[in-house]
């Protein structure tokens, strides 16, 4: 008889999990790939507009274009332009006010020409190539914008229209800071997370969603969950949408036209914004056809009412 400490070991087979982990675990695991999907939905929609729409210079110059007609931003360009001229002429204090209405009256009426429209394409041209050559760069300085050219273009429809002494109106290279070395910091490594999630967070998020769908028990109440979370992404988005330009406009200041960066965010997210509807658009739609189907096939399955069966008639003959 063998002693128990060299009785050889039993052969353990494969581990086998209970009845319900086995059930839990794909249980799970659908749940949490749908929600991974809709959340990478509106976060990919976010980094696509910045790489694509915002980084791309035909896109920003075509975003920023109409603005040249808006009301309030060339109302905001003529007051920055007057104020400059006026720093650098020299009139008396009793002349300060009528050469400054003068001076703004034709400056306004500058903003109105083709040339002006010329003069912004340029200059947001300008703008952006600066602005992402620091974020995409290592400098640490902060970013500026030389208006010269554009005070040249208005020295000389000035000169065209007989204002006078408009040909004495000396043109300096001014610098305009664009972004602080704070906020370029800030925005640098922010910006280079949304470009390098740009393509992968849409595409995970559809993959994501796809395998959450095939992965549950019940697919179609999987995919209405996958279209109330999508459109719930969206409607998210587009608050923070919202917010952004309610903090962008408070925190301004004073000099600034809140009229005029209202006009400029809204021409910058309008492409935002519309991905914002067509996530929840798609999301709802998604939502309401899994529930509609699932609708239809349970009032297909339902079996019919069964027949009562007519009362036995008494027999007769039986006494």
């Amino acid at each position: 008889m063998q002693s128990p400490a060299v009785r050889p070991l039993a052969r353990r087979g494969p581990r086998v999990l209970p009845e319900g982990v086995r059930r839990r675990v794909p249980g799970l695991l659908s749940p949490v790939l749908i929600a991974l999907a809709c959340l990478f939905a509106p976060l990919g929609a976010l980094a696509g507009w910045a790489t694509y729409g915002i980084g791309d210079p035909a896109r920003y110059a075509a975003a920023t274009a109409p603005l040249a007609a808006d009301p309030a931003v060339r109302e905001a360009v003529a007051e920055a332009v007057t104020s400059g001229i006026m720093r650098e002429i020299r009139v008396a204090p009793a002349l300060h006010a009528p050469v400054r209405s003068f001076t703004h009256e034709a400056v306004r009426s500058f903003t109105r020409t083709e040339a002006f429209r010329t003069a912004w394409g340029e200059a947001n041209r300008a703008t952006h190539a600066a602005v992402m050559r620091a974020v995409r760069g290592d400098g640490g300085g902060a970013v500026t914008l030389d208006v010269a050219p554009v005070a040249e273009r208005v020295k000389r429809q000035l000169v065209r229209d007989g204002v006078p002494f408009a040909h004495r109106i000396p043109v300096g290279h001014t610098r305009v800071t664009v972004l602080s070395a704070g906020d370029l910091d800030r925005l640098r490594k922010g910006y280079r997370v949304l470009e390098l999630t740009a393509f992968w967070l849409p595409s995970l998020a559809a993959a994501l969603a796809v395998a959450g769908v095939l992965a549950a028990a019940r697919r179609r109440r999987a995919l209405f969950a996958t279209g109330v979370g999508t459109a719930l992404g969206g409607a998210a988005l587009g608050l923070a949408v919202a917010v952004g330009r309610r903090l962008t406009l408070t925190d301004l200041p004073p000099d600034v036209s809140r009229a005029a960066v209202a006009a400029v965010y809204d021409a910058l997210t309008v492409t935002l914004r519309v991905v914002t509807w067509l996530l929840v658009v798609v999301g709802a739609a998604v939502a309401l056809g899994a529930w509609l189907t699932g609708r239809g096939g349970r009032s297909r399955r339902a079996p019919a009412a069964p027949v009562p069966a007519p009362p036995e008639e008494p027999d007769r003959a039986r006494i």
